[in-house]
């Protein structure tokens, strides 16, 4: 097994945001505590903590109505990176110690690099809406 790639990221990014249904954003936020814990342990995932709190409240916002300045395709990646950092069987099994949680980590960087500037103008946005 080798150790996946940026590029082998980004389309697993790609391809889990072309199938993001409304339903997605549910699970996501039923989910918040079992995906936050994969954050927090002290795994590659860890140096993305501060940008999971963030993205949790994007999520919020867009199902609540408050905040939906986003295009459908960059809020469907922001799901499709949390629903794969919750599956266990991915590029990397998440069970393999030491390794597991790499390719989830380079998923969820993908997915920041593609919505940083939809991240801005949001945390621009929740700053006056606060």
């Amino acid at each position: 097994m080798s150790k996946p790639n940026q590029k082998e990221a980004e389309e697993e990014l790609k391809r889990g945001a072309e199938n993001v249904t409304k339903e997605d954003f549910q699970k996501v936020l039923n989910k918040k505590k079992e995906i936050e814990d994969k954050f927090k342990s002290n795994g590659p995932l860890g140096r993305f903590i501060s940008d999971l709190k963030i993205l949790f409240a994007l999520v919020k916002d867009y199902i609540d109505g408050n905040y939906r300045e986003i295009p459908w395709y960059s809020i469907a990646s922001v799901v499709a990176a949390l629903l794969y950092v919750l599956s266990p069987i991915d590029l990397i099994p998440d069970f393999i110690p030491g390794i597991g949680y790499l390719d989830d980590a380079l998923v969820v960087a993908a997915c920041l690099s593609f919505v940083e500037q939809d991240l801005h103008q949001y945390a621009e946005w929740k700053k006056v809406h606060a």
